[in-house]
């Protein structure tokens, strides 16, 4: 990827409006869309896969000039063990099936394919997380071994294909209900990960700090940190450049990072959410110049950059992603949006 490129989060999946919100991403000069295929709707029972939705939306991407990275989650239920919390998302109990799926998956989309071209797939999303790992403690192990599975399965079916590892969650969390990103990211290559993908997959949430403060300032100002002072560090778009520590100090300097989620929240309404609200014309300038120090101080490691998110039509101010985004549920455009079309490529 040249360093860095620039893509958005996108929703099509059952979107009457898709078409519009693809000509949204294109006309801002956006080069890539992050967009979830979840395993239960394609699968819903093993064997039976259900091609119209996903065939739709990747035709749809490829004849807007889109490239497209996929995330690749949500087990179905007939694949998960029934032991753990069925109404969150979850690992498969066996690592098998979910291999299955990602080879079927990607020689579908592989280079030449009549359905399409799916240029990257992301393996899961966020396994620092108890809700996205079966409401069970995370397991870097499970998911050290869901990766390889996966990814040598993408190889088998596409040597083109390139392999992203999930955006895993910034958080000062841990226990049973979260892991810290950086603590995960050692034990993921403690248990072999390095030679499981091809570029690391990072979230990039910017909270209430300018994009170019570092994680040692916003560590130490109870202003951007929500009072965890000294632990703090993720509260900020720099934050990458911890992982990216990570990554060189086990010798994988050599690979690129992608971000799959970064931006701001303008968020009024959900409490949780509001202590680190920026006003609309903030989050405009802090994802403009969160682009101009990714190119000015992260080449040649950095990839393409997805910010969140061309809305979908359904959403209210009530949904906290509402706040997220850099377009209306309408399809009219916020400040970010204008921003982000305007800069020079």
């Amino acid at each position: 990827m040249n360093s860095p490129e620039y893509g958005v989060h996108v929703l099509l999946w059952g979107n009457a409006e898709r078409v519009r919100d693809l000509n949204l991403a294109r006309t801002a000069g956006f080069t890539w869309v992050k967009q979830l295929f979840q395993w239960n709707y394609i699968e819903p029972a093993r064997g039976q896969f259900q091609w119209e939705e996903s065939d739709r939306i990747v035709r749809l991407c490829n004849e807007h000039g889109l490239r497209i990275v996929a995330r690749l989650d949500a087990t179905p239920r007939w694949a998960r063990d029934p032991n753990t919390n069925l109404d969150t998302d979850g690992p498969p109990r066996k690592v098998e099936d979910y291999a299955r799926f990602v080879e079927t998956f990607v020689r579908r989309y592989a280079v030449g394919s009549p359905h399409g071209r799916v240029q990257a797939v992301e393996l899961w999303n966020e396994p620092n997380l108890a809700r996205a790992w079966g409401d069970r403690r995370p397991d870097v192990a499970g998911y050290v071994a869901l990766l390889k599975a996966g990814y040598q399965a993408a190889r088998r079916a596409d040597p083109n294909v390139i392999v992203v590892s999930a955006g895993l969650s910034p958080t000062t969390a841990s226990g049973d209900i979260a892991t810290p990103d950086v603590e995960y990211l050692r034990q993921m290559y403690a248990h072999g990960a390095k030679a499981y993908f091809d570029v690391l997959g990072a979230h990039g949430a910017g909270f209430k700090a300018p994009p170019e403060m570092s994680p040692d300032e916003v560590a130490n100002n109870p202003t951007y940190n929500n009072g965890e002072l000294g632990t703090g560090r993720v509260y900020c778009f720099r934050h990458v450049e911890d992982l990216r520590r990570v990554m060189v100090e086990n010798g994988d300097a050599d690979k690129q990072v992608m971000i799959l989620e970064f931006g701001w929240t303008s968020d009024e309404v959900n409490p949780n959410y509001s202590w680190f609200r920026v006003s609309e014309q903030e989050k405009a300038d802090y994802i403009v110049r969160a682009y101009q120090w990714a190119r000015t101080h992260w080449q040649p490691w950095i990839g393409a950059m997805c910010v969140i998110y061309i809305a979908p039509h359904w959403w209210t101010p009530q949904d906290e992603q509402y706040w997220w985004a850099i377009t209306n549920p309408d399809g009219s455009t916020r400040p970010a949006y204008e921003a982000i079309k305007a800069l020079p490529r």
